[in-house]
This record gives C-alpha cells, structure tokens and sequence, in this order.
C-alpha cells in the first residue's frame, strides 16, 4: 500500500501504510484514527503521545511492546488480562511491515511527529541496559548483585504467594504422574535434589541462592538434614524463616540474608544450587565452584541446577525485554550441554559423578495455570504496586506460554544415531563428587 504525500496521517493511517497485508486485528489511537476490522477478536488501543514516543523511538520491537504495555500506554482487549498471550501471537504473526521508501518516511515522520524519535524515560519497572551497566561497572559485585535480586524478587511476598502457590518454589518441577499437583510436583523436585545427594539424617546441606527456602525445608523435614540456605532477597529470607518458625524447624533449618560468597561455615556434606548458575556469569565459574568445592567435606557432594543451551554454536543472549525486565543483569551466557564433553568425561574415568538429568519435559507442564489465577495477580499487583506491576506480570505470563512451542527435531550422532538435542533453556539436573577433579577452572559442560 502506497503512501499519500499530500495530507498528514493519522496515526492508523501511517501504521496501515507500512503494511504488506491486511490486518487480522483492530488498532486504535488516542487521536481517534482506527486501522483493521471492527469485528476482530483482538483490539490494541495506543493511549497517549509516550506510548507512541516508545514505539517509534525503541528499535527493538518486543522492547517498544513491552514498555508501552508496561507503562499502560497501550491496552489490550478480547483475551483475558492475565494471559495476553493469543492476541501477541495475532500481533507476532499477523503484522508484516515493509521497508517505507524515503519520500515515504519523510511523510511519516512529519505526520506522526519528528519529536516521538526522541525516548522518553522508560517505565520505573525497567533495569539499566546491558550497555548502561557496563559503564557502570563489574556486573556481579557484592553491591549490584544485591540491586538485581532486590529488583527482582522483592516486589512483595504477597505477589509471589499468588503465583507461585504456597510452595514458594521459582524453578521448575518434576511432575510424577500426571494428575499430579504443582505442590506435588514441585516437593517431588526437591526430593529428586535430596535422592540426588545422597541426604540422609544428621548431614549438613548448604542451599545457595535458597528463594523462600522450599529446599531447606524439604531437607529438615523429610531427611533430618541440617540445612542452611541463603538469599540476597531481604523479603525472601523474612518469609522463609516465618515458614520455618511456623512448621518448627527450627533446629534443623535457617535461612540467611546473605550473599553466597560471605558464608563462613564449611564442611558441608552436601550443596545444592537451584537456579542460581545462570546469574553470576561465565567469566566467574571458576571462583564460583571453587568457592562450592572448598565448602565441601571431601567426598562431599554438589549438585548444580541450571539452564542449559541446546549446543555450543554462538552465543546465547536474552531478548532486551527478559533482559531488562525479567532477569536483569543475568549473565548473557548459559552453560552448555555437550554431549562430546559427556563422553570425555566418561573417558576420564569421572564415572562417580552423575550425568545431566534434563526436566524440560516437566518445565513444559508448568505453563498452564488458570486463568482467573493469572487475573487475579493482575489486578493484586495493579492495587497494591502500581499499574506497571500488574501490567508487567501479564507480558511475562505471555512470555511463559511461549514455552508451549514443540521442541526443535531430533539430531544425530556423526554415526547416523539419533540422538534426543536438548531444547534451548532447558533446566538440567546434575550432581557429581567434586573430588573427580579438583581444578578450579570454568566447565565445559554442565556437570558441576
């Protein structure tokens, strides 16, 4: 579709031209102007004059979404409030644009305003860039490791009760059967960790990154395991002893406001890190297990819960929305599971240690929750923390549902064999005796 040079657009006007297709859902603006059909089930609605400052000035598209959504500069209606995830879809797969000739771009641009290239201030919800924290400094310093895990998680316990459940568990779960429960399956994850350490009664347990303590409960509770885990989350160790307290476990368990590097005890028998890996960065593994093996009583045992790539090619960097608003200043890199490695290390003679025991097919099954679930912790997050909180959890529950896609085919062995490839981001259990091998340097792999 041609662009007319002799009137400004509207709004809708300058966003059909751009098209190449027809579109499948309605766009409305604040300036009154209406693009697709009226009968669509899905209807965007562009608010204000910031909300089209985000879209024309952002140049990552999922970013412009997200910050026009967040801020609440863009509405949605036809899906339900917490689970927008079909209508983004509609939106992903139904809007495709075309590269504006110049005589074109200049009409756009004096028609929609020169001054909407200029950004304004993104939503009080969003992390500093990649970029921004570079020039500010290390990323995993005591200090800004602390900021991270306070922006992330200390949004109110309240918020988490809502959707994670009374668990409190972020990570995935194991689900033994089918009709099993989340609470069911995410107490079989923890007793996998605890099968997969050997735990037994009067054993020390160290639980690094511990979220609202689920593991160290479990380990007091079911094995008689003196546990101790820690958080850099000031609300998550608050709620985690009151749990305690409250189940009297006292004796057993504790759960510590701490950053990992400062604990002082050692002699562990056992450590478990759950989804801790994938943000203190690459470049820090080496002090990272060093830091766990010197925790450790010889023979001691780790195992190391993380996010792994499907394989070793390129490298592995989160969209700028999951990078600024989902996990902020995580490590652009995730540990990598080779199967070569796999072999070498068999070949080694590191039989003792355990090889990876991959979840995705049960990380897959978290997905679901129910609806009224999802827009009841809208609505709690809008109340209680502002438009952008609840607004930002309905964007990240679509971001979830994207999990559902199948996983990519199956690829083979240089021999012809067929081999199951682990999908991108799929959490990976691993366990090993860290006395197989003492070097402190950075895996290759996501045995720990």
């Amino acid at each position: 579709m041609s662009t007319p040079t002799s009137h400004r657009l509207s709004i809708a006007e300058a966003f059909e031209s751009l098209l190449r297709e027809p579109l499948p859902l309605r766009i409305t603006a604040y300036d009154g102007s209406s693009a697709g059909p009226e009968d669509a089930p899905y209807r965007f609605h562009l608010a204000t004059e910031r909300g089209l400052s985000y879209l024309m000035s952002t140049p990552d598209p999922d970013l412009a979404l997200g910050r026009a959504y967040v801020a609440g500069d863009l509405h949605l209606d036809g899906v339900h409030p917490g689970d927008p995830f079909e209508a983004l879809v509609a939106l992903k797969d139904g809007i495709k644009l075309r590269r504006p000739s110049p005589g074109e771009l200049v009409t756009l641009l004096r028609s929609l305003g020169i001054s909407h290239l200029k950004p304004p201030p993104p939503p009080p919800q969003e992390a500093p860039s990649r970029v921004r924290r570079v020039f500010e400094g290390f990323r995993h310093s005591l200090t800004r490791d602390a900021e991270a895990i306070h922006h992330h998680y200390d949004v109110s316990n309240r918020f988490y009760e809502l959707v994670l459940g009374p668990s409190m568990t972020y990570t995935c779960a194991v689900f033994p059967r089918e009709d099993a429960t989340l609470e069911e399956a995410q107490a079989e994850k923890y007793d996998l960790v605890a099968r997969k350490l050997e735990l037994r009664s009067g054993q020390r347990l160290l639980d690094l990154g511990c979220g609202w303590g689920g593991m160290v409960r479990h380990a007091a509770k079911e094995y008689g395991v003196k546990a101790l885990g820690v958080t850099l989350s000031r609300q998550q160790a608050e709620w985690a002893q009151q749990e305690i307290k409250r189940q009297g476990l006292d004796d057993l368990a504790e759960v510590r406001h701490l950053d990992y590097r400062l604990v002082e005890e050692t002699d562990f028998d056992a450590v478990s890190s759950i989804g801790l890996t994938e943000h203190i960065g690459v470049r820090n593994y080496p002090a990272y297990f060093s830091f766990i093996r010197d925790k450790l009583k010889p023979q001691g045992r780790l195992l190391n819960h993380c996010i792994t790539r499907a394989d070793n090619r390129g490298r592995a960097r989160a969209g700028a929305f999951i990078d600024r608003y989902v996990f902020p200043r995580r490590g652009a890199h995730r540990l990598r599971h080779d199967h070569r490695a796999r072999a070498g290390r068999r070949a080694r003679g590191a039989a003792r240690g355990e090889l990876p025991h991959p979840l995705r097919p049960h990380a897959r099954r978290l997905v679901p929750q129910p609806r009224r679930q999802l827009g009841r912790v809208r609505r709690r997050g809008r109340r209680e923390h502002g438009a952008g909180v609840g607004s930002l959890h309905g964007r990240v529950a679509a971001g979830l549902r994207a999990q559902r896609d199948p996983a990519p085919p199956r690829a083979r062995h240089q021999d012809g064999r067929r081999r199951q490839r682990l999908p991108a981001a799929a959490p990976v259990l691993t366990a090993r005796r860290p006395d197989v091998d003492r070097t402190p340097t950075a895996p290759s792999g996501p045995i720990a």
